[in-house]
């Protein structure tokens, strides 16, 4: 493997979950994708767009816990401004979402 971290550099990234508890269309995004809404509990609300919509339906996606990297720079994505990146699993085109097995407290520290 070229791209080897070390232990410090993975502390770095705050990996956290988080509830969506709002999902928009994003019909201004270059590939199909959801404007989400997500509480981290204690360090409250932040938004993501995410390319999600192969698999998943947006009354689906209501209440589900994910797992989101939250001390990214926010990023301006069209005229949306994302504030952290929802984890998944590519399958091809597909994206599957990272999540608890168990529901956990917002704002929980995945390590």
């Amino acid at each position: 493997m070229d791209n080897i971290i070390t232990f410090e550099d993975f502390t770095k990234v705050d990996l956290r979950v988080g509830t969506i508890v709002e999902v928009n269309d994003f019909p201004e995004a270059r590939q199909p994708a959801y404007q989400l809404t997500i509480d981290f509990g204690d360090l409250g609300i932040k938004k993501s767009s995410a390319q999600i919509t192969t698999l998943y339906e947006k009354d689906a996606l209501l209440n589900r816990q994910i797992v989101a990297v939250v001390n990214f720079p926010k990023k301006q994505i069209a005229k949306f401004m994302s504030e952290c990146l929802v984890l998944g699993a590519v399958n091809g085109k597909d994206v599957i979402l990272l999540n608890p097995e168990h529901k956990v407290q917002n704002g929980s520290v995945v390590s």
